[in-house]
């Protein structure tokens, strides 16, 4: 079967885009308007992306940096790898400068006599005690 040549040759006669018509770019009515049009939802996903993760993530890092820095004897501690103990020791160390600071390594009782050196960093949260949701019984005053 022989096809039929079109009258703008052969070539077009194969090409799909003959239909589409081209598209041709129109001026906007200020190039400043246009600009600022374009990078506007740039500017408002990056401020939902850092109030909606940056920043919590900022403040969150901030608390657990203040925890560490605030561990003392006797508080309860959960490390990195799960292990409950309490804080036996902070030991103090000099820095280059001849301050007195905090030592990386914390020594952790983790069962009653059994005292473990764990890094600072591998702490991961400080228990907090809760008080009891008991309450006493309220005598009642005889009349």
């Amino acid at each position: 079967m022989v096809r039929p040549v079109s009258p703008q040759g052969p070539a077009n006669s194969m090409n799909p885009f003959v239909l589409i018509p081209p598209a041709y770019a129109q001026a906007a009515g200020g190039e400043w308007l246009g600009s600022a049009a374009q990078f506007a939802p740039l500017v408002l996903i990056f401020a939902v992306f850092y109030f909606l993760l940056i920043r919590p993530q900022q403040q969150k890092q901030r608390e657990v940096r203040n925890m560490l820095a605030t561990l003392k004897r006797g508080d309860r501690v959960v490390t990195g790898g799960g292990i409950l103990g309490t804080v036996q020791r902070v030991p103090m160390v000099q820095d280059k400068d001849g301050k007195q600071v905090a030592s990386n390594e914390i020594e952790v009782e983790i069962a009653p006599n059994l005292k473990v050196t764990v890094l600072r960093e591998t702490i991961t949260t400080v228990i907090k005690p809760v008080a009891a949701n008991d309450t006493k019984p309220v005598k009642e005053k005889a009349s």
